[in-house]
């Protein structure tokens, strides 16, 4: 996003099945964020548990119910941006879509 963006370095993309399971994927990043000094500067979205956006300045993380990631696809808004994918698995594929 550097390249593209003036406002973050990098989105981070990621879905869930359930509200609470998109809840608790964003209490993972504030904990970690936290574990470091980071306090994120905006958190949007958590009590309704659709999308939740955790912006910490460097770094702002997406969490989407999967229909809702569906629906807006970030990736595709973004799409001259470098991507990375972690799988379940977590395997690292990268995805330069640079030009």
């Amino acid at each position: 996003m550097k390249e593209l963006s003036n406002f973050t370095d990098f989105f981070v993309i990621a879905s869930g099945t359930s509200q609470r399971q998109i809840q608790a994927i964003a209490d993972g990043i504030k904990e970690e964020l936290s574990k470091k000094g980071i306090s994120p500067w905006h958190l949007e979205g958590y009590r309704e548990g659709q999308w939740i956006v955790i912006d910490s300045g460097d770094v702002i993380a997406h969490i989407f119910l999967q229909e809702k990631r569906d629906f807006y696809r970030l990736e595709r808004l973004w799409g001259e941006a470098p991507q990375s994918y972690l799988t379940e698995e977590g395997v690292r594929v990268n995805l330069s879509r640079r030009r």
